[in-house]
């Protein structure tokens, strides 16, 4: 099987993640370019973690599944439950709303943020009030692949 691997257009691995995908800019979702995604793929998720927050261990930013599976998921998606223009992905609750959140440390810490895309054997019946920690549940036996990319952000680096 062909290893799963994630980038994006908006920064490297472990590079500094552009204001304009974080809280402090304009939070929009950054873009993604899969390879090596398995032929059995019936659905793609994908989560955000604060993987520096020294309280929540992996204070979950994200949490998005259903996606339709493709090679590349674009810049911004909407916010809401129910995502239309990605074939009806749901997005849960994550850091309190059914949206993305880009990071947003508190001032002058450098904090690191991880996405983890899964490819997924089925579609997930997950009502949109669900959390990371039910899709992780639901995700028990269903994940043929997945892969991490991980930025850091500081608030008003100089």
């Amino acid at each position: 099987m062909e290893t799963l691997k994630i980038k994006s257009s908006a920064f490297a691995e472990g590079a500094w993640i552009p204001e304009r995908y974080t809280a402090r800019g304009d939070d929009l979702s950054p873009d993604f370019e899969i390879e090596g995604i398995d032929p059995n793929a019936k659905s793609i998720a994908i989560t955000l973690d604060d993987a520096s927050h020294p309280i929540f261990p992996n204070y979950n930013h994200w949490v998005i599944w259903n996606l339709p599976v493709q090679t590349v998921i674009p810049e911004g998606i909407p916010r809401g439950e129910t995502v239309a223009s990605f074939g009806g992905a749901i997005q849960g609750i994550a850091y309190g709303r059914n949206r993305y959140k880009g990071p947003k440390p508190p001032l002058r810490s450098i904090h690191t943020y991880v996405f983890t895309v899964f490819v997924l054997d089925c579609q997930i019946d997950l009502a949109s009030d669900s959390r990371k920690q039910d899709l992780l549940h639901k995700m028990e036996g269903h994940i043929l692949q997945q892969a991490k990319l991980s930025g850091k952000f500081q608030s008003h680096r100089e």
